[in-house]
């Protein structure tokens, strides 16, 4: 059990630390239009806009047309 905590602990948190570190430092290599944060879009203004038409609205995806199932003709006795 000490070889847990005086050993396997501290290099888990050394190891969590420092992917943490590379993970935010990556931005530096990023190219400058993805290193900034992303822009906002003013709800308002994005609120008045009329739908596309043949859009759906809430997902932004053309309609689906539903399929008709074929009926059967004839009478089940």
């Amino acid at each position: 059990m000490a070889i847990l905590r005086q050993y396997i602990a501290p290099l888990l948190v050394v190891l969590v630390f420092l992917m943490a570190l590379v993970a935010v430092s990556a931005r530096i290599f990023l190219p400058s239009d993805m290193a900034a944060p992303a822009p906002i879009e003013d709800v308002e203004s994005a609120s008045k806009q009329p739908p596309a038409r043949g859009v759906d609205a809430a997902a932004g995806l053309p309609p689906v047309e539903a399929p008709t199932l074929p009926t059967s003709t004839g009478s089940i006795n």
